[in-house]
């Protein structure tokens, strides 16, 4: 067992680990001379067991209801099942589609309509894919109103989910994080 790794010492592992400078094109088709690779933070248990430890933390002050999380695929799976270790919480895991064998499922794992989920993201740029999946859980007949992410980019995630009554609960915001200054929030329409 290691020690509890303090906020600023998990934010400055999550820096010297996932920052990467160069020429990149977002999810969302941005470019940016910056990318927060989840994949080498999420691949280490010595950051992951503490980012599953903070977002079962935010879970429990913030959306205390919650009778689930839920991870979209691929990149939020790993932090909702160290969220779930940590919480006790059992997890879904939402396709970007429903698959077209076995159980052509969208959602993946038992639950009961009427339920509250917390979604679990990783890096929340445009809010999206956190979007797509909320709207997901939704249609199966669970709650959601909060979603917890690693890192907020500040690109105009918060005001997407928002508009589909979501709170977005960051762990860590990019300007933070990574000493950016904050962007202008865009909004389209």
């Amino acid at each position: 067992m290691q020690a509890e790794l303090t906020t600023e010492e998990l934010g400055a592992a999550l820096r010297e680990h996932a920052y990467l400078e160069g020429d990149f094109v977002l999810r969302s088709g941005k470019r940016s001379r910056y990318y927060l690779d989840k994949y080498r933070f999420e691949t280490r248990p010595d950051l992951l067991g503490p980012l599953g430890e903070r977002i079962a933390e935010a879970v429990a002050e913030h959306e205390p209801e919650a009778t689930r999380l839920a991870g979209p695929e691929l990149g939020a799976v790993p932090l909702a099942a160290a969220a779930s270790l940590a919480s006790g919480l059992p997890f879904l895991i939402v396709r970007k589609e429903a698959k077209e064998y076995g159980t052509a499922n969208r959602l993946e794992g038992v639950f009961e309509p009427g339920e509250s989920v917390c979604l679990v993201e990783d890096v929340v740029t445009s809010g999206g894919a956190a979007v797509s999946a909320i709207e997901a859980l939704r249609e199966a007949g669970l709650t959601c109103r909060t979603a917890v992410c690693v890192v907020d980019r500040e690109e105009g995630g918060a005001a997407a989910l928002a508009d589909v009554a979501v709170r977005l609960l960051p762990l860590f915001c990019a300007r933070e994080l990574i000493g950016l200054e904050k962007p202008p929030e865009k909004r389209d329409g």
